[in-house]
């Protein structure tokens, strides 16, 4: 695969993928397609050598993986973990609001989201409704409404003076988006009814998105813009790998829903799933125990791109370039799983397939974000790395990264899965 078709086929990605449920639905078609056998945590599982299998769990995240012909308790699992949600707007569950003529839908911010560049976005609005179909039946249906059916408009320069020095958001009174004028006989139940075909709705996981569509811009085309980068860039880049894996190692990939809310679920990865998973891949209390300390766990998510207006918020000496290479991550106080020994190996992985690498550490006298390396080295015990994309306006709703690190990174891990 040329990087001119991989990052066409990531733009599509990202387009397909406006929310963890339908990120987890686009992975699972590729992983069907790729002739992955899909498992359920509530069956019995008689895995065979050399097969290739998938779950999903909460319809938002999944975990897939290879289980290779080699010898676990000795070779262990080439493992890789991202995230599929991202900072986003989303509705409360009695959310119509009728305000001085208009309806407007009432939201939480989901994640540390930037919130400025909400305003005056083309939006729409897309998840997961539970209802009951024709036969009385209890589904869980994704929905994505795909044109733009809300506005969070600024306030005119005129009424705020202030607005281009001093402007505060505030989450509950200035952000809840229009819809339409009032009509006082609609409710969002009923709009929901006409968009599934339920016959009652009983609840919904919505989230409001930007549809402009991804986009490769720059005088040169040197960058990638879109919503959802972190961490759906990352979530890409390894399904791509493992596809492409040979089955003779054992690989995985598993990509959790709730990072950014601190990845406390039964689906995030300070939960059991990929615990509970690979215990069933090795049943033996001393064998697993021997995979774990024979395996390593790449932790990809996004890093923070030196931007050229604001220089002085990075280290000087460790200031990633777009475009320069995948990240490493470091943090003296363990916000990121990073050590001597992982990231040696990562280094002769990005030598191996000449890919540069930089290298990720905050001014000391700045607070530092962190990953779900940390989480999943604690829970279980695998050594871990934490790397990423180098990336503009992480946590915006319209974030950039370089042409070329997402497919240095993809050479990466198809050598670490090979």
């Amino acid at each position: 695969m040329t990087q001119t078709d991989f990052n066409q086929t990531l733009l599509d990605f990202l387009a397909s993928s406006p929310t963890p449920f339908h990120a987890t639905q686009t992975m699972s078609t590729v992983l069907d397609e790729a002739g992955f056998y899909k498992l359920n945590e509530t069956e019995v599982w008689e895995l065979k050598k050399g097969n290739k299998y998938y779950l999903t769990r909460n319809d938002s995240s999944v975990l897939a993986f290879i289980y290779g012909e080699n010898d676990l308790s000795t070779e262990g699992i080439s493992m890789v973990g991202a995230h599929t949600d991202s900072p986003c707007l989303k509705l409360k569950p009695n959310t119509i609001i009728h305000k001085k003529g208009y309806i407007q839908l009432g939201v939480e911010v989901y994640g540390g989201a930037l919130l400025n560049p909400w305003f005056d976005r083309d939006l729409s609005l897309a998840g997961r409704v539970s209802g009951l179909n024709d036969k009385g039946e209890l589904i869980h249906p994704l929905l994505d409404f795909k044109r733009a059916i809300a506005l969070i408009p600024s306030l005119a320069i005129h009424l705020d003076k202030e607005a281009n020095k001093n402007r505060c958001i505030n989450p509950q009174t200035d952000i809840p988006p229009i819809i339409m004028q009032s009509d006082e006989s609609i409710s969002f139940e009923d709009i929901l009814l006409k968009e599934t075909g339920l016959k009652e709705i009983l609840d919904f996981e919505l989230m409001f998105y930007d549809t402009q569509k991804p986009a490769i811009i720059g005088f040169n085309e040197d960058f990638i813009a879109s919503a959802r980068l972190d961490n759906l860039l990352s979530c890409y880049v390894g399904l791509q790998a493992l596809v492409q894996a040979p089955s003779q190692n054992s690989a995985l990939l598993i990509c959790s829903d709730h990072e950014e809310v601190g990845s406390e679920s039964t689906s995030g990865a300070a939960g059991p799933f990929l615990e509970m998973v690979l215990k069933r891949i090795e049943s033996s209390h001393e064998d697993y125990a021997r995979m774990i300390n024979s395996s390593l766990m790449i932790s990809a998510d996004n890093a923070h791109g030196v931007h050229p207006n604001f220089s002085d918020k990075h280290d000087e000496n460790h200031a990633p370039l777009l475009n320069h290479g995948p990240v490493i991550k470091v943090n003296a106080n363990q916000r990121y799983a990073s050590n001597s020994q992982s990231i040696s190996q990562f280094k002769l992985l990005c030598k191996k397939v000449d890919v540069p690498y930089q290298s990720f550490v905050s001014r000391s006298d700045m607070g530092c974000g962190s990953t779900i390396g940390p989480i999943t080295a604690t829970k279980i015990g695998v050594k871990t790395i934490d790397i990423g994309l180098p990336t503009f306006a992480m946590h915006s709703i319209r974030e950039s990264a370089g042409v070329k690190d997402a497919y240095m990174l993809y050479k990466v891990l198809k050598a670490y899965f090979s």
